[in-house]
């Protein structure tokens, strides 16, 4: 059987084409997915419906099971968070149709396929986590550890956007690499072709090149690029002017009292308009 294994799509649809004309070029009978359909990318609902479109056997990555869960989150996540994460997850719930949070939402975490008489583990980081990272160098000890917990014959995973292959006491660990964002200094779309029967395992990573301008132009002229400068035009003429205010007020401290009182009517009056028209500025549909 001949399985193409992908991962870590990011919503990058170009290099999801690219990655699904090159599988199919290769007579590939089926598309095994570990998950992170979106974030980052400006094509998170193309990018679940062509893969819906494929029939590909996904499992959810934890990328797609923060951005389900951004709509209850979003207060807490706006001040843990690191911007672009936050950025990311926004613009991915808002841009993926409720078909398609419905399909993320009855995904696995995991999925277990037998092939050939042989036991298959789809899981997205780790048989422990689907936020834990294995990469070409975690240490054998701890993949046999894994081995142990797993109870499979091959183990396929991504998360890390690591590509690599290793066999440890008979058990093959394979990461599918990240078809969308690469993180190993090869900027290419990764992704792996399994072959395996009773007999023996293949397995054959490829890089390819792709529309890699589609892909900045549709962060850019999609709204990506316009939620993060919203984000910053709302810090900017909103927060900053706070923090400098101090000092610009500092050679009338001593009648700042008087020109409050003054003032106090009319700010009373106005209800401080400003605020309504700085909260626009990263409001949306759901009301961030």
């Amino acid at each position: 059987m001949k399985v193409a294994l992908i991962g870590d799509v990011h919503a990058n649809l170009p290099a999801l084409e690219a990655v699904l004309n090159h599988a199919h070029e290769q007579g590939v009978e089926a598309i095994w997915n570990v998950g992170d359909f979106v974030g980052y990318g400006a094509f998170p609902d193309e990018v679940v419906r062509r893969l819906k479109q494929e029939e590909a056997l996904s499992i959810v990555g934890n990328y797609d099971s923060k951005v389900l869960r951004f709509k209850k989150k979003q207060k807490q996540w706006r001040k843990k968070k690191r911007l672009e994460k936050y950025l990311a997850f926004m613009w991915a719930y808002k841009n993926l149709s409720k078909k398609s949070r419905k399909y993320l939402r009855f995904l696995s975490k995991e999925m277990r396929i037998k092939v050939k008489g042989r036991r298959v583990l789809l899981t997205h980081g780790s048989p422990k986590s689907s936020e834990e990272h294995l990469a070409p160098d975690t240490p054998d000890e701890y993949l046999r550890e894994l081995a142990q917990i797993a109870q499979a014959d091959v183990i396929i995973c991504g998360h890390s956007h690591r590509p690599f292959v290793r066999q440890v006491d008979g058990v093959w660990f394979i990461n599918t690499g990240s078809v969308g964002r690469p993180d190993d200094g090869d900027p290419r779309a990764c992704y792996a072709i399994l072959e395996i029967d009773s007999e023996s395992i293949q397995v054959q990573h490829y890089r390819l090149e792709y529309d890699v301008e589609r892909a900045v132009a549709a962060t850019i002229s999609g709204g990506c690029a316009k939620v993060t400068l919203r984000v910053w035009l709302y810090f900017y003429f909103f927060f900053l002017p706070f923090f400098f205010l101090p000092f610009f007020f500092l050679p009338f401290l001593p009648f700042l009292p008087f020109l409050f009182l003054s003032f106090l009517p009319f700010l009373a009056m106005s209800s401080f308009p400003f605020v309504s028209l700085a909260v626009p500025l990263i409001g949306g549909s759901d009301g961030l």
